[in-house]
């Protein structure tokens, strides 16, 4: 079969290698589309634990089942259209994942791949109101978000939600949710194109986080808000604060930009706010994020598609940060 590989720091391959065997427990998948998410691109240049080489990057992945290993319910399961959870082994405790947890990609083989062998109990059924290319875009970034928004923040009905840099699968995602949940959503981004297409998804309105100012423009037009959903921190993340309505929640899900310089710590317990830490999500959290995007009929926004052949345009794309939506690779029609 056909396959992206990083064969060492910095370089990538379109190669082919030996189609993967189901064990006990697992499938074969024939894929029909994977999705990149940033920990790809990470991964590419060295910049993510537990590095190995060669390694088939891919998080995000939807197909077709072709072959069912032993103990698998082959009626139940083969020539089935399912999407991937890509995270394993989240352990007992819902509210943290256990030592053994990791995610599809790294170290098991990823989707960027015509096949992969999976664990059937990572499948779940295929929306069928999503296209493959939409359905690939969902799982990383879906989970991620829904978990951040829903899990952790407990956005209600009638709240008013921020999400920074919009552009990105997650934030995207977040904003898809809370507008579904009946949230009023404003987004920031350095880009007022970005902020204008989020704005045509439902956003109420958006600010540009360049300007320093932006979080009392924010308090002016928009008023205070209840959720704030981010993954860069940093410099800036005090201002995340200074936007924050009394009581309210804070979630990060990455830290792009680093620690931030100084924490206002009177800030944070005179207004009684939550700082709430999160990465991916549980079983339960997969399993209510995709019947939340069913229920709701939630498209994923994709930003561009690419052959497997074309791979490392796609991985440049999500380099320079140009995307808006998920950037999506077409691994057969």
């Amino acid at each position: 079969m056909r396959a992206v590989q990083l064969p060492a720091l910095n370089r990538l391959e379109v190669v082919d290698v030996a189609d993967p065997v189901p064990g006990r427990g697992e499938v074969l998948i024939a894929l029909r589309a994977a999705a990149l998410n940033h920990r790809d691109v990470w991964i590419k240049a060295g910049q993510y634990a537990g590095l190995k080489w060669p390694c088939i990057p891919g998080s995000d992945g939807a197909g077709t089942v072709l072959q069912c290993g032993a103990g698998v319910d082959e009626g139940a399961w083969r020539d089935r259209p399912v999407i991937i959870n890509p995270s394993f082994a989240w352990g007992e405790n819902q509210a943290a994942q256990g030592p053994q947890f990791s995610i599809l990609g790294l170290p098991r083989e990823g989707t960027l791949a015509e096949k992969i062998v999976v664990p059937v109990a990572q499948l779940s059924a295929k929306p069928g109101h999503l296209t493959w290319e939409e359905a690939a875009a969902l799982p990383l970034a879906g989970l991620t978000a829904y978990r951040a928004v829903f899990s952790r923040a407990a956005l209600r009905r009638g709240e008013r939600i921020l999400i920074s840099g919009i552009g990105g699968g997650v934030a995207l995602f977040a904003l898809q949710f809370a507008l579904a949940a009946g949230a009023e959503a404003w987004v920031t981004s350095s880009s007022g194109d970005k902020i204008q297409r989020a704005v045509a998804l439902g956003a109420k309105g958006g600010f540009d986080y360049t300007n320093e100012a932006w979080a009392a423009e924010a308090a002016k037009t928009a008023g205070l808000f209840d959720v704030i959903v981010d993954s860069a921190g940093g410099p800036g993340f005090e201002r995340l604060l200074d936007a924050a309505a009394p009581g309210g929640r804070l979630v990060f899900f990455g830290a792009t930009r680093g620690n931030p310089p100084s924490l206002a710590m009177r800030k944070i317990f005179w207004r009684q706010l939550s700082l709430l830490g999160t990465t991916m999500g549980s079983p339960a959290d997969w399993s209510e994020m995709v019947s939340f995007v069913e229920r709701h009929a939630v498209r994923p926004v994709v930003s561009d598609v690419f052959s497997l052949g074309d791979a490392a345009k796609a991985f440049a794309l999500m380099e320079r940060s140009a995307q808006f939506g998920k950037i999506v690779v077409r691994i057969a029609d």
